[in-house]
């Protein structure tokens, strides 16, 4: 019931919003009282007031049945247009409507005051989970490279005059890839920050989409190994104007999401064209796929396959989604017949034909 857009209006404008809705209901009920009669009336006015009380604070809802009952006295109880009631039992009917308007206003405001509690209780519960999915996460994925630079730091402090070239060259790739590993997790950590938090502002300029992509491999080229990437980008495909590093990031998190998860040798291929106005990115592999039952789910922030190998907070493919949907686009993933997954994106873009680096 939070969500309803009326609740976003200040008081006044709920006051008026609901006495409104009352009188038109009203003027409808006059225009056919011959053939409903004004008894039907009452319970239509009845519903009109608990639509109000599912919309709007207590004390308009509470106006809108005082006024409900008032008109339907005036415009519907025999003799009409005075406030005069003749017949006792209209009487009765008439204070029993009024109870009855002002005790269902006041029951609805309080069903909607207890769905709002169990509401934020649950949005407590979630966000507790949440957050006990991250340190648990964290505690682990962040000490095996803590530790790795650890060691090797030590070494090379405490046994310099022992250690070979060779040697101290090892450790220092230990502790390279180690703080790309630290570095890529806190990025994902602040990323998720940013989505959350409504931070992400795209900021659009003109590139060459075909360039982005070796970027991104290039930033990768340790991660991918011995796995083959292909790509393929039309010679004739225009420029872009979006948010280049969104892309970057989005590019970099789905590609090496698949190196860490394909087998040895495992193709990568990476599409790129312009369709409709839009750019559009393929990144598909012949590795595994993706369980059928599971991939609904693999967007979701801290989501991880039930199979996959250890390592990672499951932030990666969450975090290709917000940036993408940022930018007013769409993902979406399905695997092959022949086997691997192939991710699709499409974002809406303006293009340019001429190879300049325009600039706003």
């Amino acid at each position: 019931m939070e969500n309803f857009p009326f609740q976003k209006y200040s008081l006044p404008k709920q006051y008026l919003l609901s006495t409104v809705f009352i009188l038109v209901i009203s003027t409808a009920c006059y225009l056919f009282s011959d053939f409903i009669g004004y008894k039907v009336v009452a319970l239509i006015l009845l519903v009109a007031v608990s639509l109000t009380a599912m919309f709007f604070d207590i004390k308009p809802v509470l106006l809108s049945a005082i006024v409900s009952a008032l008109v339907w006295d005036f415009f519907f109880i025999p003799q009409k247009f005075t406030f005069s009631i003749s017949s006792a039992e209209d009487i009765l009917m008439f204070l029993m409507y009024f109870v009855v308007a002002l005790v269902n206003a006041a029951l609805m405001t309080k069903i909607r005051q207890i769905e709002k509690k169990a509401k934020e209780k649950e949005e407590k519960e979630n966000t507790l989970k949440l957050y006990n999915t991250l340190l648990n996460s964290l505690s682990h994925e962040l000490r095996t490279p803590i530790s790795t630079i650890i060691g090797a730091t030590d070494n090379l402090q405490s046994m310099a005059d022992k250690l070979s070239e060779l040697n101290k060259h090892e450790l220092v790739t230990q502790i390279s890839k180690a703080s790309l590993q630290l570095d890529r997790q806190v990025g994902n950590l602040l990323n998720m920050s940013r989505l959350e938090s409504g931070y992400i502002q795209p900021k659009k300029d003109w590139f060459d989409i075909n360039e982005l992509i070796y970027d991104v491999l290039n930033q990768l080229k340790d991660e991918l190994g011995n796995h083959p990437v292909h790509v393929a980008v039309k010679d004739n495909t225009p420029l872009f104007k979006l948010d280049y590093g969104l892309i970057v990031q989005v590019l970099h998190n789905l590609i090496h999401n698949a190196a860490e998860n394909i087998p040895k040798y495992a193709v990568i291929t990476i599409r790129a064209n312009c369709k409709q106005d839009k750019l559009v990115i393929v990144v598909e592999d012949t590795g595994y796929g993706f369980p059928e039952d599971e991939i609904e789910r693999v967007f979701e922030k801290f989501y991880r396959l039930k199979n996959s190998k250890t390592g990672g907070t499951g932030l990666g493919l969450s975090i290709v989604k917000g940036f993408i949907e940022a930018m007013n686009g769409t993902v979406a993933l399905e695997n092959m017949q022949d086997g691997g997954a192939v991710f699709t994106i499409e974002i809406p873009s303006e293009i340019s034909y001429i190879n300049l680096n325009v600039k706003e």
